[in-house]
């Protein structure tokens, strides 16, 4: 035998673009990390930099359209996710990531640019479409990373003077995705993949939790739009290194791309969100307008999985969803999404809109939370390496992150900050057993073949509960307001004085208790989900 010989996976990869040595592979690994917290940042860099934006731009209407600032990026990187996972498959995940970034870093110049809200609102939906793609086809990046390169520091085996020896994980003896020895289809890890998909979980969960201090603080110092162009020069550079270090496996069997499927799949989730957004605000629940939206996310449904369960290379198979490891961890992953935009989005906004708090001081708040997940990430994937069930930190993180969001339903508008500050570090702990570990427990259990299509589909549930977390809780928020305020919309508290304003606070963290609760309840059906995940180990 000589040259190079590559695991016989099929219908996944043939060869190496090159040989992938250490350093260079260590290279490739810091330029994923930092694409992923360009993605995660910008995911939620806009929470604590909402005033100051609204301020700017629309100042007497702006703060009612939040929610849908925050929801165009999410909404985007949802109805893009399906679509990028296929591409991943059948043309190779690096030259997709580095498409996906160029179109990020544009959406981002866009953003910087607008000058009202409205631009700013359709910037942030063309910046999302390339953003859902970072995130997970950069997971898909160091998934293959760890298959493809050195195995932790061993020697590259050669003959003949020829490649590496490929491989694509312990017991990848897969035809057509069966080489994952599964019992209930889970499978052997990568060596090496399974460490660094860790630290991509570790990473994106510190930057969920820093993107609000990051926006804060350049709002604050440098003007919001800075926020945005900030990523103009990290992205360029990543973007040059990529295309110059980054080798992954080549693909040499093209698939055909389902585009009605991802057709399908962006009407069902933009139909949805829009019922979610407009319901009860815009237009009465019984509107012609919202009955046909929800009747439009109804037939988009049905057709999407009609299609799926009809066309040749679906973009995502059913036959995913008949694996039970994976079929409970796309449903905990949305949850986890609607649950985590809940508190981290009104955490900042109850900071400067009650406590009167900078946004870069309001930011600081959720330190503690980043702290939380990255020091819990690392241990807890230290332990699945070692043998320990991946259900148990599951478990562990639904339990936690659902404790710290009932000790937030007891908010009031003189709380002590450190009860706050207690909380958010609760909820690190929560998250931080949860991101990551979710996203390898489904890498694991995928088919070889269906890597790309798995991890987007896992990402595609986190994001579409994140959108529609922002647009429900905003609905909850504004008419449960309504309700109990003295009048008029959350917009109008900024302007209001003595007894008025007393009101209109107390009326203000009545609600936002409300939407804490409604997050609780999320993440206690996220548990009882947990539960019912098959207990897994791994060897060291």
């Amino acid at each position: 035998m000589s040259g190079t010989k590559i695991a016989p996976a099929s219908e996944r990869t043939a060869a190496a673009e090159g040989p992938a040595g250490t350093r260079g592979t260590k290279i490739a690994v810091v330029l994923c990390i930092v694409t992923i917290l360009l993605a995660v940042l910008d995911s939620n860099i806009v929470s604590s930099a909402t005033v100051p934006i609204v301020r700017d731009l629309d100042p007497v209407h702006g703060v009612d359209r939040i929610p849908w600032l925050i929801a165009a990026y999410q909404l985007a990187a949802t109805a893009a996710l399906p679509l990028y996972g296929k591409l991943c498959d059948s043309l190779g995940a690096k030259k997709i990531f580095i498409g996906a970034l160029a179109t990020f870093l544009a959406g981002s110049a866009l953003c910087g640019m607008a000058q009202s809200m409205g631009e700013l609102i359709a910037a942030r939906a063309f910046q999302g479409i390339g953003g859902g793609g970072l995130m997970s086809v950069t997971m898909v990046v160091l998934r293959q990373l760890g298959a493809a390169g050195p195995k932790d520091g061993e020697d590259t085996k050669a003959k003949d003077g020829g490649s590496a020896k490929t491989k694509y994980g312990e017991g990848a003896k897969a035809k057509d995705g069966q080489g994952a020895k599964a019992k209930d289809g889970q499978g052997a890890k990568a060596k090496g993949g399974d460490k660094k998909g860790n630290i991509g979980g570790i990473i994106a969960g510190a930057g969920m939790a820093l993107g609000p201090w990051l926006g804060g603080a350049l709002s604050d110092h440098a003007g919001w739009r800075w926020i945005f162009y900030v990523n103009l020069p990290v992205g360029i550079a990543v973007l040059i290194a990529a295309a110059l270090v980054v080798k992954l496996p080549a693909h040499t069997t093209r698939h055909r791309i389902d585009f009605l499927g991802a057709g399908l799949a962006a009407a069902f989730s933009t139909a949805l969100l829009l019922v979610t957004e407009w319901g009860g605000e815009d237009y009465a629940w019984t509107s012609p307008t919202i009955v046909g939206l929800a009747a439009a996310a109804a037939v988009a449904l049905g057709l999407f999985l009609w299609r799926q369960a009809t066309a040749a290379e679906p973009i995502l198979p059913l036959s995913l969803f008949g694996i039970r490891t994976m079929r409970y961890g796309f449903a905990i992953q949305g949850l986890v999404g609607v649950a985590m935009m809940g508190s981290i989005v009104y955490v900042m906004i109850y900071l400067q809109v009650v406590r009167g708090i900078a946004a870069t001081s309001a930011g600081l708040f959720l330190v503690p939370m980043a702290i939380g997940m990255t020091v819990v990430g690392l241990v807890s994937g230290r332990l699945v390496a070692a043998g320990w069930s991946q259900k148990t930190f599951v478990v562990s993180g639904t339990v936690s992150a659902s404790a710290a969001l009932a000790l937030l339903t007891t908010l009031d508008t003189d709380t002590g900050l450190w009860t706050l500050r207690g909380a958010m570090l609760l909820m690190g702990i929560g998250f931080g057993q949860l991101i990551g570990q979710l996203i390898e427990l489904v890498q694991d259990t995928a088919p070889p073949s269906r890597l790309g299509v798995a991890t987007t589909g896992v990402r595609f549930f986190q994001t579409l509960g994140t959108a529609l977390g922002a647009s429900l809780f905003g609905a909850v928020l504004s008419r449960v307001y309504a309700a109990k305020g003295p009048g008029g919309s959350t917009s109008d508290i900024a302007r209001l004085t003595g007894t008025a304003r007393a009101h209109a606070l107390d009326a203000f963290v009545s609600s936002a208790d409300v939407v804490f609760a409604c997050a609780t309840g999320t993440m206690v059906l996220a548990l009882i989900l947990a539960t019912r995940l098959p207990s897994t180990r791994t060897k060291a």
